[in-house]
């Protein structure tokens, strides 16, 4: 059990204080004084190892399956004993240009907050040493810590929507270089690039919805004390979420543009093989002609005919030539 508990410590008046090792015991303490709460987190529990967490704690049913399936879509969820809160922290990878989401499921509740963590991102352990390190934010009980993971993780989204812009950036410089190295390419990395901005969308829009509902003071478990800065987290959302559908946007728009080239690329490659071909079919026809067997062809008994004939086949072809030339098909 002690394998997926990451932290588990007791918190009063904004301190960290020393208390029992098992967390029931620590949950009874922190209950007792009543001006302490308890934060436990845990990183990928399976049911076995998370029926005791739930049971002690008082959670839902239906909240815990959530937390033990993941896959969930952000949301807030209010039961009678406790607050649920989803949240899809987003990672970006700079060596393959990728993004990936995790699960961040938040419990709250009577002096106690229980993390539940899925995936390697966005771990929760620079969150608690900044919230130790501001007392006056964590003396505000569990309130806090769900601010602060709230916080977080929609600043990281600002961060990766700006990465995700350089890399827009750097790929609309390609579609308009169509004879640069990654022009073969350029389709399949916009699709791409259109999965990350899509993986993207599901954490950040499902989430407006509970972060209004915070920033609007009348959920229970949160204190009316923290509706500014949950405030300020749905603002910093509304900038994260804009960026995001402008990202998408902007990749429609470079699909289309490409789409177009190609298109243009292909008209004039048509109008390249056809000014060839009605080149080569003058001479093909004028010797098709003169290999019929008649006996009375023009000039077919003169010395010079020959000459003549191959003459006027030249003459023919560079004079389509210099008129495909001049009017751009060549």
């Amino acid at each position: 059990m002690r394998a997926v508990i990451v932290d588990c410590a007791i918190y009063r008046d904004g301190r960290r204080i020393e208390g029992p090792a098992d967390f029931s015991d620590a949950l009874d303490e922190a209950r007792t004084s009543g001006d302490a709460f308890l934060w436990i987190g845990l990183h990928e529990p399976t049911e076995k190892e998370f029926d005791h967490v739930s049971e002690e704690f008082g959670l839902h049913p239906l909240a815990v399956e959530d937390a033990l399936k993941a896959h969930q879509r952000p949301k807030l969820e209010v039961y009678d004993d406790s607050l649920f809160v989803v949240l899809k922290p987003v990672v970006y990878d700079p060596t393959h240009d990728t993004v990936g989401a995790g699960e961040l499921m938040v419990f709250i509740g009577d002096s106690f907050v229980v993390t539940v963590r899925h995936g390697e991102g966005a771990p929760l352990a620079a969150v608690r040493r900044r919230l130790e390190s501001e007392p006056e934010v964590l003396k505000q009980g569990p309130t806090s810590v769900l601010y602060a993971i709230s916080d977080a993780v929609v600043d990281h989204y600002i961060d990766v929507a700006a990465e995700l812009q350089i890399d827009l950036e750097e790929l609309e410089a390609n579609v308009f270089q169509p004879t640069g190295p990654d022009a073969k390419n350029t389709a399949s990395r916009i699709y791409t690039f259109k999965r990350q901005v899509l993986e993207f969308r599901r954490a950040t829009s499902p989430l407006t919805a509970p972060m209004t509902r915070l920033s609007s003071g009348n959920v229970p478990f949160v204190s009316q004390q923290a509706q500014p800065f949950f405030r300020d987290v749905s603002d910093h959302l509304t900038r994260a979420t804009e960026q995001v559908e402008g990202l998408d946007r902007l990749l429609s728009d470079i699909l289309s543009a490409h789409l177009a080239q190609m298109g243009v690329r292909q008209n004039d490659d048509m109008r390249k093989i056809s000014a060839w071909a009605a080149m080569a079919a003058v001479p093909t026809m004028v010797a098709g002609v003169y290999g019929m067997n008649f006996d009375h062809m023009p000039e077919l008994h003169w010395t010079w005919g020959y000459p003549l004939v191959a003459g006027s086949m030249a003459v023919a072809v560079m004079g389509l030539y210099r008129l495909f030339k001049r009017r751009g098909w060549l």
